[in-house]
Parts: C-alpha cells; sequence; structure tokens
C-alpha cells in the first residue's frame, strides 16, 4: 500500500510528502505540496534551509506551552500560522513537561482504559469546538493560492497533524484503505523517538518506585487503527458520514473541494 514519502532531514525523523498518493478521478497529489510533520525544533541548520527552500508557509498545532518549550526554528520567506487544537494539556499527545507527567498517571492504569482515552481524543477532533475551529481555519489556508509547499505539524506528528493529513484526503479523495495505511505509517516513522520516550518514563517511573504498563505506553505513544475508526464512527454519528463531517462540521462546500482538488491534484 502506497504511503507518504518521507523526507531525508538530518532531524526530523516524521516529516513526509503526501505527493503521489491515488486521490480523485485518477489523479495524484502534487508531489512538494503538501507535507505532513512532527515539530521542527531540532531541525539542523541544513534542515531548515532545505524547508525554506520548500514551503511557503506552516501551521503548527500545538499548545502555547509545546510552543514555548519547544519553538519552530525561523524560516526564511515562510508564513507561520499557530493554529491550536487543544485548549489544554492533553496526556500522549499534547508534549509539555506536565503533559508527560499527567502521562505517567495515565500508565498507571489499565492498558483498556488508555486505549479508550485515545479513542475519546480522536472523537474530539469531531466533536469539539476548539478543534473544529482550528481544522476548519486550516482548510481556510490550504485553499489559499500559493506557489510553495505547505507544511503543517504538531509535536510528533502523529496525532493532531496526523488527523489534518486524514481531512486532507478525504477531501482529495484518496481511497480510505490509502489512509489508514499512511495513518499507521508514523509508527514506522517514529519507532526511534517513541523509543527514547519510552525509556525516560520508564526511568521517571522507576524513580518514583512506580509501574509502567508497556501496553499503556503503546497506546499512548503509537498510531493505532482503533483511534482512527473512533474517529470515523463519531462523524458518521454526529455529521451522517465523513463528507458530512467536511462539509456541516468544517464548511467544506462543493466548490472548496473541486478547488482543493484542481489546487493540488494532478
Amino acid at each position: 500500500m502506497q504511503v507518504s514519502a518521507k523526507i531525508d532531514f538530518a532531524n526530523l525523523n516524521n516529516t513526509r510528502d503526501l505527493g503521489g498518493l491515488p486521490a480523485a478521478d485518477g489523479r495524484r497529489i502534487a508531489p512538494g505540496r503538501l507535507i505532513r510533520s512532527g515539530h521542527l525544533f531540532f531541525a539542523s541548520e541544513r534542515d531548515a534551509d532545505r524547508l525554506s527552500a520548500l514551503v511557503d508557509e506552516v501551521v503548527d498545532f500545538r499548545t502555547d506551552g509545546e510552543r514555548a518549550e519547544k519553538p519552530d526554528p525561523e524560516l526564511a520567506f515562510v508564513t507561520f500560522h499557530h493554529i491550536p487544537i487543544f485548549g489544554k494539556l492533553t496526556a500522549g499527545v499534547t508534549r509539555e513537561e506536565a503533559a508527560d507527567r499527567l502521562a505517567l498517571d495515565r500508565l498507571m492504569e489499565d492498558a483498556g482504559a488508555t486505549r479508550e482515552y485515545m479513542c475519546r481524543t480522536y472523537e474530539n477532533f469531531i466533536d469539539g469546538e476548539v478543534a473544529r475551529t482550528g481544522y476548519r481555519r486550516f482548510l481556510e489556508i490550504l485553499a489559499a493560492p500559493r506557489e510553495g509547499g505547505l507544511l503543517w505539524h504538531c509535536t510528533a506528528g502523529k496525532d493532531r497533524a496526523g488527523f489534518a493529513s486524514v481531512i486532507v484526503q478525504e477531501a482529495l479523495g484518496v481511497p480510505r484503505s490509502v489512509i489508514m495505511a499512511d495513518y499507521l505509517y508514523t509508527n514506522e516513522c517514529l519507532a526511534g523517538e517513541v523509543a527514547s520516550l519510552n525509556a525516560m518514563l520508564h526511568a521517571r517511573a522507576s524513580a518514583g518506585g512506580e509501574a509502567v504498563s508497556e501496553a499503556a505506553l503503546g497506546y499512548l505513544f503509537g498510531a493505532h487503527r482503533e483511534y482512527l475508526e473512533a474517529a470515523y464512527t463519531r462523524a458518521e454519528k454526529y455529521f451522517g458520514s465523513f463528507g458530512g463531517y467536511l462539509s456541516e462540521g468544517l464548511g467544506v462546500t462543493p466548490e472548496m473541494r473541486r478547488h482543493l482538488q484542481d489546487q493540488y491534484l494532478r
């Protein structure tokens, strides 16, 4: 199954070009136009130069706390947009230090509870007002004319940015099976980062005499099919379909959808 193409940066492990993915009417997403990523804080000087050449605009879905702790680098001739998807820290999703401590508390619960917690987080993408407002604004930026690429990111590039990618792909007519495969590909891209994060949390828990559930860690920091399925189910419940979520929840008119497809498909 085809997935988005990982871009070879020195210090950015989950930056991927959606170009080439199959979409509506036999067309494919144009390369270099739509790029998903994790945060850019660790970008090397060469990485930053490449980003400046690749993109015109960057959309940052992180909270104010995340941005303060790990700000994006300045990129020449690039416009930045801050569009928070959550109004508060969310364990396993936002990555402020306080959220990491909250994640440890969550790890004390059983893996099933953690799985349900993450499913509810994805449901919030559909019915949460802050999330809908943010994604609506993101689509307005997406629809604006531009010569170069648009990059969107959160911290890991898994949940908030991952769901933004789902929205983009659905609007462009990418098959659901390809969308799911691309979502799950995040696990491969983030394997090294997740291993380091797990080791840190194990060490912190051990120092406090606490136990850590490996399964709960996997649910907190991995991309899982059931998360995206929970969002699709919630969209069907509240809007009749994911297309209804796009139109009623995010304001995507048929004209806007055709415009997006003409702008980004070849």
